[in-house]
């Protein structure tokens, strides 16, 4: 994998867990789960207009944190009010050829900072996104518990 020596654009997204809050910051987009005709997942753009880089960023956080969800119930964990995933896409250079990296952000507050690992680290392993990007983009993974 090549290491991104310029990066060209960042695609930011904030999502959150939620049955009906909304928030506008450029664009607004609820989503459901499969099956579901319920809204269960806010992704709150943070520019304008939404480039490829955070469009991408908002359908893989929404997986995330479904993935993330999927996890808890399986663990039992009761996950906290404040659950949200932000996800950071750049689109960079090397030399001429570009390439993609990402980092992923859980905000877990006030879970066990070990539990809270461990869960996003499931979660990863289980995330469509997180698969079809594995060995593939350089990703990196940090969980905030406060």
């Amino acid at each position: 994998m090549s290491k991104i020596e310029k990066v060209l654009v960042t695609g930011k997204t904030h999502t959150t867990f939620s049955e009906a809050g909304r928030s506008a910051r450029g664009l607004d987009i609820q989503l459901s789960s499969p099956g579901s005709n319920k809204p269960v997942h806010t992704f709150n753009a943070i520019q304008p207009h939404p480039t490829a880089e955070q469009l991408f960023s908002g359908a893989w956080s929404a997986c995330f944190i479904a993935a993330v969800e999927l996890v808890a119930k399986e663990m039992k964990v009761t996950l906290p009010a404040g659950l949200a995933v932000e996800i950071e896409v750049d689109l960079g250079q090397t030399g001429a050829a570009y390439f993609l990296q990402a980092r992923l952000t859980t905000h877990l507050p006030g879970l066990d900072p070990e539990v809270a690992s461990a869960l996003v680290h499931a979660a990863d392993q289980v995330c469509p996104y997180s698969k079809a990007t594995r060995g593939n983009i350089d990703v990196a993974l940090k969980v905030v518990t406060d």
